[in-house]
């Protein structure tokens, strides 16, 4: 009967997103048929930024698991809000933003869900000087 079932994800290595940013896929469309949602692990490296982007007509919530992230947001990337490990965020759809790693020594990761199975197509790149 479907949707009564349970997948086990191992992702077999790191991919590069679109953000420019390595992650570990987990739960999505292509590894466990899924829906309406995925689950993925992100990594920022030491000193190291996403490409400015949007999730484009999805929402999305980070659990952040190591380090100490600037988010900055809005048009132009102009708002900012800084997160460390324990906190919880929201990303409404298609709000453009941009994690920062604020160590220059030590990687941040968080766990990343979306409304989306499909985890990068709906991705797009931000140029913040557009809203300048």
């Amino acid at each position: 009967m479907r949707g009564r079932r349970v997948i086990v994800v191992r992702p077999p290595a790191q991919a590069l997103s679109r953000q420019r940013l390595p992650y570990y896929v987990g739960v999505s469309g292509a590894t466990a048929g899924a829906q309406s949602l995925s689950l993925n692990l992100i990594v920022i490296p030491p000193g190291g930024a996403a490409e400015p982007h949007i999730h484009q007509g999805y929402e999305t919530a980070i659990y952040v698991l190591q380090g100490q992230v600037e988010t900055r947001y809005g048009p132009g990337l102009r708002e900012s809000t800084i997160s460390v490990a324990g906190d919880f965020i929201f990303i409404g759809p298609d709000t453009p933003h941009q994690p920062v790693n604020l160590s220059a020594t030590e990687p941040a990761m968080a766990l990343v869900a979306r409304n989306d199975p499909n985890e990068q197509e709906s991705v797009v790149l931000y140029d913040p000087a557009s809203e300048g």
